[in-house]
């Protein structure tokens, strides 16, 4: 259905009366919400009246939990890609492995272009230096590790503090503390 001058004016004094694009489709009849809201935008209709559903609306206060969130969230803003932190961060620590790592004899190595399925494509070494090279030794199946690189990669999960403090009730600690307590009440 086409947009006549009739219909242009019932749309405007329907937004003007605060309708949302909804009813005004459902009153005028035969257009959609969209054909409702992209009539509004090209005839460049922006001020509405508020309805009483608007007005009762209050904004919401920030309780103190939110406020710690969102103090939380902008304190530590990030500082681009981290990858490439360190090329434009000269004072930032250089790589270091943190622990002792096998070592592969030069012709074991392998490169990106080298490793084959079966090889182990645990990195070694920093990235940006000619040593980095990946292990290569042959893979567990169904991983993309060898044996050793896979006991590093998959430990097993630690148990959860709830679970620590029903293995390790802390009742009798209380016990103790409530006889000493009741021991110098008597005296």
């Amino acid at each position: 259905m086409a947009w006549n001058d009739e219909r242009v004016e019932l749309l405007k004094k329907l937004w003007s009366e605060g309708l949302s694009a909804s009813q005004i489709a459902g009153r005028l009849g035969g257009v959609t919400r969209n054909a409702v809201i992209g009539k509004v935008h090209r005839l460049g209709l922006s001020g509405r009246a508020t309805t009483s559903r608007m007005k009762s609306h209050r904004p919401r206060t920030r309780t103190a939990a939110n406020a710690r969130r969102v103090q939380q969230k902008t304190r530590f803003a990030p500082q681009g890609n981290p990858a490439l932190r360190a090329l434009y961060q000269p004072e930032a620590e250089p790589f270091t492995p943190s622990v002792e790592e096998l070592v592969i004899p030069p012709k074991e190595r392998r490169t990106i272009q080298t490793l084959t399925e079966c090889s182990c494509r645990w990195p070694i070494g920093d990235p940006q230096s000619a040593d980095f090279h990946f292990c290569g030794k042959t893979k567990v199946t169904g991983l993309p590790y060898c044996e050793f690189h896979a006991r590093r990669a998959f430990q097993p999960p630690q148990p959860r503090r709830r679970e620590r403090e029903i293995q390790e009730p802390r009742i009798p600690a209380l016990a103790a503390n409530a006889s000493e307590d009741k021991e110098s009440a008597d005296v």
